[in-house]
């Protein structure tokens, strides 16, 4: 079987661990699925593994080494300087490397952003908006504020003119207030792309109480392994209906001022929708290409299944191409489509969504039918509130002209 073109491959150089405590962050519970004994540091021989196995597997002209956590900088710049050696000795001729990496931005000094502008990452640093929307959730080990260490990483990387996404989650505090957190990027930190990701936390009846406490604050049999089950969420979740207020907000102080200047994922994905493009895996009919490796070497098949149901194996003993294309990850991506409920399959905005990701599809259709995404009723609020400029701006694009221009026909109301 092959191997998708463009697979995504997220890797984990320190697993879980990180030096903050962000209250959301369920991933930190991914430690429980190793032994208290083993390391979250990714050795060199892994390292070494990957790296080649990567290179072999990409048949595209871009390969991405890209990094996550936890908090990957744990790791060390003598590692991930070893990471760029090693990317540049397997690249093939007709290959072009993306080195990138997902940080809290609160250990980045001069050497690091230095090191990331000679290697030309793209980083993505997260911060939910203004410091006390910010500072909600995003806290250190001691439950203090992170903000002021963000804030610091984020001026280091601007003096060095590092590439840099804002990585912005949604969650229970900052959806009330949508243009407070734009503008904050905007205007206050100079930022032009953003990303904006919906806090969804799962939980039973059994695990919902321990859950609300926050992922942060606890450890080992205190913070069990997080899985994508039940149909109840944390008090951190965002609303769904708040949701989708919360993007047509954004969306319209940016369509009237920012087209062309400011990139909003969520905006440029939906672009592409009703260009009858699939730019992200959670809006396609199927998934499957968007894999994570962690520390040892076991890949699973999406940062958000790293569960033991969904582990594929270990590059060590498997080379990375057969578990990109193996069954048991074919059957994981055709789940998406397969059990899409009959309520989105009839739905006018399915073309926008496919049903997002199958992490957030656990709550029933009006008609008693499972499988229904959990922020399912925001998003058909965006995507009814954006039809317009977006079948707009398609045409512009179709007819070879910019989609800037939809500034302004909205200002002079056509």
């Amino acid at each position: 079987m092959a191997v998708p073109l463009n697979y995504h491959l997220l890797s984990k150089p320190a697993g879980a661990a990180c030096n903050l405590s962000c209250k959301y962050c369920f991933f930190l519970s991914k430690e429980n699925l190793y032994g208290e004994r083993e390391s979250p540091l990714m050795d060199e021989a892994t390292l070494e593994t990957y790296i080649q196995q990567l290179f072999e597997s990409s048949a595209g002209p871009e390969v991405q080494v890209a990094w996550q956590g936890g908090e990957p900088i744990l790791r060390g710049l003598d590692f991930f300087r070893r990471s760029v050696v090693l990317a540049e000795r397997c690249r093939k001729p007709h290959q072009r490397i993306l080195h990138t990496i997902q940080t809290n931005g609160t250990l980045i000094t001069d050497e690091w952003a230095a090191f990331f502008k000679q290697h030309k990452y793209l980083v993505g640093l997260s911060i939910d908006g203004p410091r006390a929307l910010h500072d909600a959730y995003r806290i250190d080990r001691h439950g203090g504020s992170s903000f002021d260490d963000v804030i610091r990483g984020w001026t280091c990387l601007q003096r060095h003119a590092v590439d840099v996404n804002i990585l912005c989650t949604i969650h229970a505090v900052n959806v009330d207030h949508p243009l407070d957190v734009y503008r904050f990027f905007r205007d206050e930190l100079s930022a032009r792309y953003i990303q904006l990701i919906p806090i969804v936390e799962r939980g039973t009846a059994d695990s919902l109480a321990l859950a609300n406490q926050g992922w942060g604050g606890l450890k080992g049999k205190d913070r069990p392994l997080y899985r994508q089950e039940g149909n109840l969420v944390t008090d951190r979740t965002v609303p769904p209906a708040k949701f989708g207020q919360f993007l047509n907000a954004i969306f319209d102080e940016w369509v009237r001022h920012d087209v062309g200047t400011v990139y909003v994922t969520t905006f440029d994905v939906a672009l592409g929708s009703w260009l009858g493009q699939h730019n992200a895996c959670i809006v396609a009919p199927t998934c499957g290409s968007a894999l994570v490796l962690e520390h040892n070497g076991d890949v699973y098949s999406c940062d958000h299944f790293v569960e033991p149901e969904h582990l594929l194996g270990n590059v060590r003993d498997t080379p990375l191409r057969a578990l990109i294309a193996s069954e048991k990850q074919r059957r994981f991506g055709n789940s998406k489509h397969d059990t899409l409920p009959k309520y989105c399959r009839e739905c006018p905005v399915l073309f926008a969504c496919y049903g997002e990701c199958p992490r957030n599809r656990f709550v029933q259709t009006p008609d008693g039918e499972g499988g229904l995404n959990y922020l399912c009723a925001g998003y058909k609020v965006f995507f009814s509130h954006i039809d317009k400029p977006m079948k707009t701006m398609a045409a512009l694009l179709r007819q070879g002209r910019y989609a800037d221009e939809i500034m302004a026909l909205t200002a002079t109301g056509g």
